[in-house]
């Protein structure tokens, strides 16, 4: 029988099992490992509240001294974005020189993260990453690369592992997908 869940007025399913996702975590903290294993405390900036469970995830996996920070960013309501990025909360920490690697949960369309980016390239970084626990490369609609892709999936609405509908699911250990 498949494992379900009901948030609200919708029912998932599992899409992508935490064993899975352990993988494609560890494989992406090897390849920041063996790039940033040399630079000077990198800094890595969750961004909340999605990116919790991924950023710690991968942080417990990185072999070398960095920083970790936050920013807290809005740019959906329900299952759609809304097209407009609100930040909600903002980087405190002086990145100047600094190597940088952005840590998100999801890049859709990249609207929120182009945002990011933009701002942070002000503070004069030695340099911007981004690393995606999940990359959306049909709905993705910006051009600046998304270097580190922990998995890649199609455009269907997804929840756990931190991602949400309305506040809701954060706290599933498996990647779940609207059933229709």
């Amino acid at each position: 029988m498949e494992k379900t869940v009901t948030l609200n007025d919708r029912t998932f399913k599992v899409m992508i099992p935490a064993e899975k996702i352990d993988r494609a975590v560890a494989a992406v903290a090897q390849r920041i490992n063996a790039d940033y294993g040399d630079k000077e405390r990198p800094l890595f900036v969750g961004v909340l509240n999605g990116a919790f469970m991924f950023m710690s995830d991968l942080i417990k996996k990185i072999d070398f001294n960095c920083e970790i920070s936050f920013v807290k960013l809005a740019s959906y309501a329900g299952t759609e974005s809304t097209g407009n990025v609100e930040c909600l909360v903002g980087l405190n920490n002086d990145i100047a020189g600094r190597h940088v690697i952005i840590v998100e949960d999801i890049v859709d369309t990249g609207r929120s993260i182009a945002h990011m980016y933009t701002d942070l390239q002000r503070r004069n970084p030695a340099s911007i990453e981004v690393c995606t626990l999940f990359f959306k490369p049909d709905s993705y609609s910006e051009r600046l690369p998304i270097r580190y892709r922990a998995l890649e999936i199609g455009n269907e609405f997804i929840v756990g592992y931190g991602l949400d509908y309305d506040q809701l699911g954060r706290n599933l250990k498996d990647i779940y997908v609207v059933t229709e």
